[in-house]
C-alpha cells in the first residue's frame, strides 16, 4: 500500500486496482536510468556511459556500466542489470507494482489505475501487504508521540531529555508505542488490516493460549528504512526501569526485513555519504541522530552487531572509505574486529577514532559542533590495523603465548587485504609496532594470503560449479520440428534436450535481434493488395519462420517470441499515436522558436526564406529520428520493463552490449552500426538458424540409420533424407556465405 492511503478498506483498494498502461508508460519514458542508479550508485562518467561499483556482487573494481542513451544498466562481471525498473526491482526487492510506485513517486507521475484481475490480486503477495502495515504502524508511532498524553509525557519527554530536536524526529520518523496490551493490535485490525500480517511482520505475538500482545507496547520506536524508503522493521527502547524488561526490542527477521542486509540511517545518511566519500560507522540509533543533528549526516549504525558481508557491500555502493567510532570501551572494540576484516577483505580504506573517556557518539555530538566534530575526526582518526595492532598488544607484552596469539590475528587481517601495497604498508608499521623482524611478518603475511586465495578460489569454483552444472532433461524439452509441424505439434516423447541447448544459441541470436530492434522498419514487403509496405525486424522474422512453419524449441524463448508479437499487435498502435502526437507538438514547438530566432537575425526577404527552409528540414530530421529512436527501442524499453520476470531478465541480458568499442576504431574510421546493417544481419540469423535445425535433423538421421541397418527399405529411406538435409544444408551455405558449414555443437 503506497503512503497516503488509509481508512478500514485501505488492504482492499492496493490489491483491487493495478496501473493502467498509459501511466505506465509515462513512468517508463520519463525514468533516466543515471537519476535512478545514482540514487544508490556513485557513479563517474567514462565517455558517453557512467560507471560504478556493482551493487549486486563484492565488487573491487567499477564494473557496472549505465548508458543513459539506452536507459540500460549492466554489470560486466555479474551479469545483473537491465532497465530503471528492473534494476529498483532487483536491488530493492520490489515487485514490478512497487517498483513503478517508486518511479512514480521520484518523477512526480499522477498513478492511474485499472481494476485487476483475480491472477494479477493473486501475484501482488504478501510482501506489499507487509510493507503497508509497517506504513502504518509507522504513522500511528508517529501520532501516538505527538498527539496522546502519554506520547508527550512518556515518549516525547524522552527524546526531549536526550536533547533530540523536532527536525530530527521528523526526519527519523520516531514514534511511541502506547503502553497497552494490544491498543495497536485493535487499532490495525479496525483500519483492515489483516491479523496474518500484524504476526508475520512481528507487530503483534500470540501467546500459547491465544492472547494477543502489542511487541513494542511502552517503548519509543526507532522505524528502520530500506534503501529506498521503504519502512521494513522497528527498534523499540523500554523507558521502564524494571530489570527484567528487556531494553531493546525489535522486529523479527520477515519476508521484507534480514538484519544483515540493514543499516540504521543509510536512508538519511546516503547523499551525504556520496558527496562526502566517507561513511561514518557508529553502533546505536541514538549515535546516528545526534550526529545528524550536529550536522555531520554520512552517519550510520550496525545496530549492535557485528558487520556482514551485506551490509559493507550496501557501504561501498556509495564509498571504499569508513571511519569506525569507538568509545573507550576496549572489549567491545575487540568483539566487533571480525565484522572489521570484512571491510578490509573488500578493499575498504577503514580509519579508527577513540573518543574521550566517557564520551560515546551521541553525547559527543550532543556537546559539540558540527565545525568541532569534523575536526575531531579528520586530527584523531588512525589506520585500523595499527589500532588493532595497539588495542590487542594491552596486556600482552609480558605473555609470549598472548604476544604469539595477537601477532598471528595482526598477521592474518594484513593478509585480508587485496592490494600488495596497501599490505606492505601495514607490514612495515606493525613491524614496528609489534617489534618484530620485518621479513619475518612479510612471509608469514604471504603464506595466509596465499591461503585465503587458495581457499576463495575453491569456493568460488564450487560456487560456478554449482550454477552451471547441466540439468536433467525436463519434461518439456522440445524436439527440433520436423518441415510442416509447429512447435506445438511435437510429441513430448520426441523431446531432444540435447539438440534444444545447441540450437538456443542460434535462437538467442534471433531473440537478440527482436529485442533491440523488433519494431524497426529495415525491410520492404508486400501487402495482400500489392502495394509495397515497410516491414519490420520482427514482421521479418515470423513471416520467414512460419514459411517454414518452424518456431523457438527453448521454452522461455518461444515465450519471449510471443511476448513481443502480443506487445506489437496489441499495445504497438496506441503507443506510436501517442509518440507522434507527442513529436508533432515539440516539432510545433521547435519551429516556432526558430521562427522568432529568424526574424531577430534575418535582414533580407532571401535570406529569410533559406533561413526557414534550412529550419524546416531541421525540425523534420528531428521529427523522423524521434519517431525512428522510438521505433527501434520501443520493445527493448517495453520487455526490459516487463512484469514478467523472464521476459524482463531475458530481454536485459540481449539489449546490453557486452563489450565497448575503442576509441581508436571509432576515432579513425567510419563504423557501420548493426542497425545499419540489419538487411544482413537478420536474414543471415535466421539462415543460421535452419541450417542448425538440419544439423540436428541430420543427427537423428544418422543415429537411425545404424539403429536399421538390417532394414534395407528404411535404410535406403533414410539416406534419401539426409541427401535431402545437405542438399538444404548447401543452399543455405550460399545464402550465408560460408564454403562450409559446421555449426559448433
Amino acid at each position: 500500500m503506497s503512503a497516503g492511503i488509509s481508512g478500514k478498506f485501505a488492504n482492499f483498494v492496493v490489491k483491487m486496482k493495478k496501473i493502467d498502461n498509459a501511466t505506465v508508460q509515462r513512468i517508463l519514458e520519463a525514468a533516466d536510468i543515471v537519476e535512478v542508479v545514482s540514487d544508490f550508485v556513485a557513479l563517474k562518467k567514462r565517455g558517453a556511459n557512467y560507471v560504478g561499483l556493482c551493487p549486486f556482487h563484492n565488487d573491487r573494481s567499477p564494473s557496472f556500466y549505465v548508458s543513459k542513451a539506452k536507459g540500460m544498466c549492466k554489470c560486466f562481471s555479474c551479469g545483473e542489470g537491465g532497465s530503471p525498473v528492473s534494476f529498483i526491482m532487483k536491488l530493492e526487492q520490489l515487485s514490478f507494482t512497487e517498483a513503478l510506485r517508486y518511479l512514480a513517486q521520484k518523477y512526480n507521475i499522477q498513478i492511474e489505475e485499472r481494476e485487476m484481475t483475480d491472477e494479477e490480486r493473486r501475484a501482488e503477495g504478501d510482501r506489499e501487504n507487509m510493507l503497508a502495515l509497517n506504513d502504518f504502524a509507522m504513522r500511528t508511532f508517529e501520532k501516538n508521540l505527538k498527539d496522546t498524553p502519554d506520547g508527550r509525557d512518556i515518549g516525547l519527554s524522552y527524546f526531549r531529555y536526550r536533547g533530540i530536536s523536532d527536525a530530527m524526529i521528523e526526519r527519523f520518523h520516531l514514534g511511541y508505542a502506547l503502553d497497552s496490551r494490544d491498543a495497536f493490535f485493535n487499532a490495525a485490525v479496525g483500519r483492515g488490516y489483516s491479523e496474518q500480517y500484524l504476526f508475520s511482520t512481528g507487530l503483534c505475538t500470540r501467546t500459547d493460549d491465544g492472547r494477543v500482545y502489542d511487541r513494542f507496547r511502552g517503548r519509543v520506536i526507532y522505524p528502520i528504512f530500506t534503501l529506498s524508503g521503504k519502512v521494513v522493521a522497528f527498534g523499540g527502547r523500554t523507558l521502564s526501569k524494571e530489570k527484567k524488561v528487556a531494553k531493546y526490542v525489535n522486529s523479527p527477521e520477515s519476508d521484507i526485513y534480514l538484519k544483515r542486509r540493514e543499516l540504521y540511517g543509510l536512508f538519511q545518511a546516503k547523499q551525504a555519504i556520496s558527496k562526502a566519500q566517507k561513511c561514518i560507522l557508529v553502533e546505536g540509533y541514538m549515535d546516528v541522530i545526534s550526529m545528524h543533528q550536529a550536522g555531520v549526516c554520512n552517519v550510520v549504525a550496525s545496530s549492535g552487531t557485528a558487520l556482514t558481508v551485506e551490509q559493507v557491500r550496501l557501504i561501498k555502493r556509495f564509498t571504499s572509505n569508513v571511519t569506525l567510532i569507538y568509545d573507550s570501551d576496549a572489549a567491545g572494540i575487540k568483539a566487533s574486529l571480525r565484522g572489521i576484516e570484512l571491510l578490509l577483505q573488500d578493499g575498504m580504506d577503514i580509519k579508527v577514532l577513540l573518543l574521550p573517556e566517557g564520551e560515546d557518539p551521541d553525547s559527543f555530538a550532543q556537546h559539540h559542533s558540527s565545525t568541532e566534530v569534523e575536526e575531531y575526526i579528520r586530527d584523531n582518526e588512525t589506520d585500523f590495523i595499527s589500532f588493532m595492532a595497539r588495542i590487542l598488544m594491552k596486556g600482552a607484552a609480558n605473555d609470549p603465548t598472548r604476544r604469539a596469539q595477537v601477532i598471528t590475528r595482526v598477521v592474518k587481517t594484513i593478509a585480508l587485504i587485496p592490494d600488495e601495497i596497501t599490505r606492505s604498508v601495514y607490514i612495515q608499521e606493525c613491524s614496528r609496532i609489534l617489534f618484530m623482524d620485518e621479513d619475518v611478518l612479510r612471509r608469514e603475511v604471504g603464506k595466509y594470503y596465499n591461503e585465503f586465495r587458495l581457499k576463495s578460489r575453491e569456493e568460488q569454483q564450487r560456487s560456478e560449479a554449482f550454477t552451471t552444472a547441466p540439468s536433467a532433461p525436463s519434461p518439456d524439452s522440445a524436439a527440433v520440428p520436423e518441415p510442416g509441424m509447429t512447435q506445438e505439434a511435437v510429441p513430448d516423447t520426441q523431446a531432444d534436450s540435447g539438440h534444444r541447448r545447441f540450437l538456443r544459441t542460434y535462437e538467442m541470436a534471433i531473440a537478440r535481434l527482436i529485442a533491440k530492434y523488433g519494431n524497426y522498419a529495415f525491410a520492404d514487403g508486400i501487402d495482400d493488395e500489392g502495394n509495397v509496405v515497410p516491414m519490420t525486424v520482427l514482421e521479418y522474422i515470423e513471416s520467414d519462420l512460419a514459411a517454414d512453419e518452424i518456431g523457438f524449441v527453448n521454452p522461455d524463448l518461444a515465450h519471449f517470441f510471443e511476448e513481443a508479437q502480443r506487445l506489437s499487435r496489441y499495445t504497438w498502435d496506441a503507443d506510436l499515436a501517442r509518440r507522434r502526437e507527442e513529436l508533432e507538438a515539440q516539432r510545433g514547438i521547435e519551429f516556432a522558436a526558430g521562427i522568432e530566432e529568424i526574424r531577430r537575425k534575418a535582414t533580407d526577404t532571401g535570406s529569410i526564406s533559406a533561413m526557414e527552409r534550412t529550419l524546416r528540414e531541421t525540425v523534420d530530421a528531428n521529427y523522423a529520428h524521434g519517431l525512428e529512436d522510438f521505433s527501434s527501442a520501443y520493445l527493448a524499453r517495453q520487455m526490459c520493463s516487463s512484469p514478467d520476470d523472464s521476459v524482463r531478465n531475458l530481454a536485459s541480458d540481449l539489449v546490453v552490449e557486452r563489450h565497448i568499442l575503442s576509441k581508436v576504431h571509432t576515432k579513425y574510421a567510419k563504423v557501420e552500426t548493426e542497425q545499419e546493417l540489419l538487411d544482413e544481419l537478420v536474414p543471415r540469423a535466421l539462415h543460421e538458424l535452419k541450417d542448425a535445425i538440419l544439423w540436428t535433423r541430420l543427427q537423428d538421421a544418422r543415429k537411425e540409420l545404424a539403429a536399421c541397418a538390417s532394414d534395407y527399405d528404411s535404410a535406403i529411406a533414410l539416406m534419401q533424407r539426409m541427401k535431402e538435409i545437405e542438399n538444404a544444408r548447401s543452399e543455405l551455405a550460399k545464402l550465408i556465405g560460408d564454403r562450409v558449414i559446421v555449426p559448433r555443437k
